[in-house]
């Protein structure tokens, strides 16, 4: 096909969306839709996981060394904590201190504590964190392989609450956006069919001077394209809108979010190019694409 030929297909699918305004309008309704649920959830999942890495960043192994290792040898252990792969922090936390914070958490038995003299009976040690929650039963063995370890302790019940709870976004997430997918390209379906129809005897003529399916088709794709373009910038626009209200309703909730791990939150301007480029292309392709296989289906009339 010639350059003018092209041009002049790519035209007519142009005007097409100004000729069948309703049904364009439509199908930007249906995509403009569908983008948001999908983007939606998938934003939420990736900020569910995000928040999750918060959590589990908190999340501590507690190391006691022997109360006859020196300063020297203390030092060394918590270099040697350091090096363990997935440890992302260590912080040395004397007995001194512990008692002291064991003072201020159980005022209850001061008397006890008051008893005990000068005698501390802990012992010093490190708290541990970690970068990736499915990697600590690994760091937690290699530290107990460690010389002068009196004991090690971890919230493993945690852990595995932790590792539930993403599995379980993960599926969730996978069958919302599946599912979704699904509605969508029916809906687009539809939407396709009615607008054929209301063509059905400009197809006519079309076919009665000589003009091959992918001829007729054509149009249709560049008018499902240009659809499903502005369909993506309309859900962006409403997304970022949307998404900037939630975070910033949130922030307002600051203790709240760094007890529970929300300072985690993905900020919609480290985000915001791939969101734009992601509905853009996907409204572009599933528009374009959803014209074609149906007006192949329903070009038969």
């Amino acid at each position: 096909m010639k350059l003018s030929g092209v041009k002049y297909l790519v035209d007519q699918g142009v005007e097409n969306v100004w000729k069948n305004k309703m049904m364009a309008f439509a199908t930007f309704c249906v995509l403009l839709i569908s983008l948001l649920l999908v983007g939606a959830s998938v934003i939420f999942y990736f900020n569910i996981n995000s928040m999750i890495g918060g959590i589990s960043d908190k999340n501590e192994i507690a190391v006691f060394i022997n109360d006859k290792a020196d300063k020297a040898r203390i030092t060394e252990i918590g270099q040697d904590l350091a090096k363990i792969k997935g440890v992302s922090e260590v912080t040395f936390e004397s007995k001194e201190d512990a008692f002291n914070k064991m003072l201020v958490q159980m005022p209850e038995y001061e008397k006890i504590f008051e008893s005990l003299g000068n005698d501390n009976p802990l012992v010093d040690g490190y708290r541990v964190k970690v970068s990736n929650i499915d990697e600590v039963p690994q760091i937690i063995s290699e530290i107990r392989g460690l010389n002068d370890i009196y004991y090690v302790k971890a919230s493993q019940e945690f852990v595995n609450v932790l590792k539930e709870l993403r599995r379980v976004v993960t599926m969730v997430a996978c069958a919302i956006i599946a599912a979704l997918a699904v509605v969508s390209m029916i809906m687009i379906s539809n939407t396709t069919k009615a607008s054929i129809f209301t063509r059905r005897e400009e197809i006519q003529i079309m076919k009665y001077v000589g003009a091959t399916n992918s001829f007729i088709r054509t149009p249709f794709f560049v008018e499902g394209m240009v659809t499903g373009f502005f369909s993506g910038i309309g859900a962006f626009i409403i997304t970022w809108a949307a998404y900037n209200s939630l975070f910033e309703l949130l922030t307002k909730q600051v203790n709240v979010m760094n007890v529970i791990g929300l300072g985690n939150i993905i900020q919609f301007s480290s985000i915001r190019v791939y969101v734009l480029l992601s509905y853009i292309i996907a409204g572009s392709f599933i528009g374009a694409l959803g014209s074609v296989i149906f007006t192949r289906k329903h070009i038969n009339v």
